[in-house]
């Protein structure tokens, strides 16, 4: 049997967005730049992809932009408002669970003469909003705070954090990233006081290699990549039309039963939560219940090292993570355990296990079987 429980890390795609993608690339594969018959077939496509992606967010056509994913959205929010906001402050803000696509970028613009503020977190891995309201100034130009974590699954209080902006200075720019929580919650950027949000395919059933950015009409933001000029100058480069079509076509997918496809999920997890909990000495890290996403669990077991425990459930067909898959070919202690407060010693026993809307109860026993076998059997192995 199969098991995949690695959804944060990457989605199985969709057939009906694996199918739409196949027949524009094989049939309607114009270049949506060019002024033929074929090019404007390739044009129709991205233009319903951003009235679909729009209408779900309630926001205009016009301020969505397509990205290659989660990281290079993320990369022209914080770069592209940071070079265009400069003279009006060079103070940051952001949290310390970011994902390394927010961090990372945060650490370079430090580089660049910025001065970025990391709000901590308590021990469910949420910010308070009294920490941030402390932290803005009159030169805060940009508040970085992402909707959903992508190892233990917190949400942070988006729309609370976006109104206390605004209120302290409507000029500071509100960015969120919600690649781990579009298709998992209804966001409305306009009613969250957000001004740009990133999201990816491939964590909604889509494909890899295409994402978008959410733009408020009125945020001054710069490119960071140059060229021939597409999407308005924001983000030159011939458009991956088959990409942007499998991305909107999973998003439509997604939302199209979406309170049914979550309460399944939340119950699968929940499910999955009582069982793991029965075995000795196996912590749960984060909210369990709806104050979290629905489809992550961070489990500690303790005594079992992460990477023995992920090979061996992958010998009984079982796929998990341990941590977020962006640094997981550079092992190191999870930057938002730590922040948490996670034991030392549970820091490297720690498994992700991530849910989909393709996961099924049989799934769940199956894994929580292994569990029961596999874990005392570790245990009695490390001990020697």
């Amino acid at each position: 049997m199969e098991v995949y429980l690695d959804n944060s890390a990457t989605t199985k795609c969709f057939e009906d967005v694996a199918a739409l993608m196949t027949h524009i690339m094989c049939n309607d594969y114009g270049n949506p730049s060019s002024l033929h018959l074929k090019g404007i077939q390739a044009e129709n496509y991205t233009r319903y992809a951003k009235e679909t992606i729009a209408k779900l967010l309630k926001v205009s056509e016009k301020e969505i932009l397509f990205t290659s994913g989660g990281t290079e959205s993320d990369n022209i929010a914080l770069i592209g408002c940071a070079l265009a906001n400069h003279r009006a402050g060079r103070h940051l803000i952001t949290t310390m669970i970011e994902h390394p696509a927010v961090m990372q970028t945060m650490k370079y613009l430090e580089e660049q003469g910025f001065r970025v503020t990391y709000l901590p977190v308590d021990s469910k891995g949420c910010i308070q909003l009294e920490d941030l309201q402390r932290a803005m100034g009159k030169d805060t130009i940009l508040v970085s705070i992402m909707h959903t974590n992508n190892e233990i699954g917190s949400l942070q209080p988006v729309a609370e954090a976006g109104a206390l902006i605004k209120k302290i200075n409507p000029r500071t720019i509100f960015h969120v990233d919600a690649v781990q929580g579009f298709g998992k919650f209804r966001i409305y950027p306009k009613k969250m006081n957000i001004d740009l949000l990133s999201v990816s395919g491939h964590k909604i059933h889509g494909p890899k290699g295409a994402g978008f950015l959410y733009v408020n009409g009125k945020v001054k933001i710069k490119p960071i990549i140059y060229g021939g000029g597409q999407q308005n100058n924001l983000r030159s480069g011939t458009e991956n039309v088959p990409g942007i079509a499998g991305l909107a076509k999973a998003a439509e997918m997604m939302y199209a039963d979406l309170d049914m496809d979550i309460d399944r999920i939340y119950a699968l997890k929940q499910k999955f939560i009582d069982g793991v909990t029965k075995i000795e000495h196996v912590k749960i890290n984060g909210y369990t219940g709806r104050e979290s996403a629905p489809h992550i669990i961070s489990v500690s077991v303790r005594g079992v090292r992460s990477e023995v425990l992920l090979h061996a459930l992958e010998d009984r067909g079982i796929y998990v993570s341990a941590g977020s898959a962006c640094s997981a070919r550079k092992p190191q202690p999870s930057a938002t355990l730590k922040a948490i407060g996670v034991e030392k010693d549970l820091l490297e026993s720690t498994i992700r296990f991530s849910l989909s809307v393709f996961t099924v109860e049989e799934e769940i026993d199956y894994t929580l079987q292994a569990m029961y076998d596999i874990i005392p059997m570790l245990r009695k192995y490390a001990r020697h």
